[in-house]
């Protein structure tokens, strides 16, 4: 097959990447999991560490190998049961193909799309997977198929990378794909398919450009990785699509090169978070804090700390969105709205403490910011 190449273009500038990894990158022909592609992506992520960048990789390939391991009973390859089934015998086996790459540590993190749409298990998450890279680890996520009955029906780990790239404030997206980008019909059918180089924005006749399902190995195709795709740039997360079976292609990638398709976001990641939190529905209840940590909240980019806070008025869960108000010339000024990391009966506890005392205080700690300066936005057009 002699198929058009793609433009060598420049990479967009990131510090923090999510790497999505598909099953067919991984299965081998005859059942369980191969290393022959996965080395040449653990070297780009090597590759990005020494370069210090942080890298979150979501990998597939638990149910391929879990079916490995019962050859002698094909039965078990089908029915929902048996698949979540083969996932927890899987999972195992994938962490150990990447260990095996890696001096550093690798860290397993089983997600479902609930645990992302609830807002205290996101906040969990996220505070996880922070704590992950700050210690030097490399997460590897997965959906927790084990459990998820509509994660399995859904069977999408391209939408899943984008979700964590919101979760973990990613600059990129990138998605390892067996094909080298995105064409105007499939390559694979059509010799007159042409690559795209980059995409502006996903349109219907964008759409019209996908095939259908992926490989026997997986379950995704194209369609999910432009589906992928508009979630990142929602969040202001720029995509990248390149064939993670190309040696080439991935030397490229470590050089900040890319072949491959690349989707354009409308807005950088700062804007698109500060214009959700914005314009984030509130919850009943304000912060009430002194004049030194409005100005550091409106000037210094500080994160609120339980000692700059006077009082708490109205209700509010743990992830919920509150105004922050300071008291001025005799009234009251709302100077920011932020995502809380404690619930309202938690933050009158701690208030005008010591970020060190909140573990003594409450008998826990979600960490020393009340609200962190990622979940915080000033106010438009309140003074300092």
């Amino acid at each position: 097959m002699n198929r058009r190449a793609h433009a060598e273009q420049a990479l967009p500038r990131w510090r923090r990447a999510v790497l999505k990894v598909g099953s067919s990158l991984l299965a081998a022909n005859g059942g369980g999991l191969s290393t022959r592609h996965a080395l040449g992506l653990a070297e780009f992520i090597a590759a990005s560490h020494r370069a210090g960048r942080e890298i979150v990789l979501v990998s597939s390939g638990a149910v391929a190998a879990g079916r490995s391991l019962v050859r002698a009973q094909p039965e078990a390859a089908h029915g929902l049961a048996a698949r979540q089934a083969l996932a927890a015998l899987g999972q195992t086996t994938v962490v150990a193909l990447w260990q095996r790459f890696f001096d550093r540590p690798v860290a397993q993190v089983l997600l479902t799309h609930d645990d992302l749409r609830n807002r205290r298990r996101y906040l969990n998450a996220r505070a996880t997977l922070r704590e992950l890279l700050s210690l030097g680890a490399l997460p590897i996520i997965n959906e927790n198929d084990t459990v998820a009955v509509d994660e399995l029906k859904l069977g999408d780990n391209d939408n899943l990378a984008a979700i964590v790239a919101a979760l973990v404030d990613a600059d990129l997206l990138l998605i390892a794909s067996d094909i080298a980008g995105l064409y105007s019909a499939d390559p694979r059918s059509d010799a007159d398919a042409r690559p795209i180089d980059e995409v502006a924005a996903v349109t219907p006749a964008i759409l019209a450009m996908a095939g259908g399902a992926g490989t026997s190995a997986g379950t995704g195709g194209m369609r999910t990785k432009l589906d992928a795709a508009v979630k990142a740039a929602a969040a202001g997360i720029a995509t990248v699509l390149f064939d993670g079976t190309d040696a080439q292609a991935l030397r490229l990638l470590a050089a900040d090169r890319l072949r491959g398709t690349h989707f354009l976001t409308g807005g950088t990641r700062l804007q698109a978070r500060k214009y959700w939190l914005r314009h984030a529905p509130l919850a009943g209840g304000r912060i009430h804090v002194d004049a030194g940590a409005a100005r550091a909240l409106l000037s210094g980019g500080a994160s609120l700390l339980p000692g700059g806070i006077t009082g708490v008025s109205g209700d509010f869960a743990r992830g919920d969105m509150v105004e922050i108000e300071t008291s001025r010339d005799g009234g009251a000024a709302i100077v920011a709205r932020g995502i809380s990391q404690y619930a309202a009966g938690e933050v009158r506890r701690i208030a005008g403490r010591k970020s060190a005392e909140i573990e003594s205080v409450l008998g826990y700690s979600y960490g020393e910011t009340v609200v962190h300066r990622d979940d915080l936005v000033a106010t438009s057009g309140v003074d300092a």
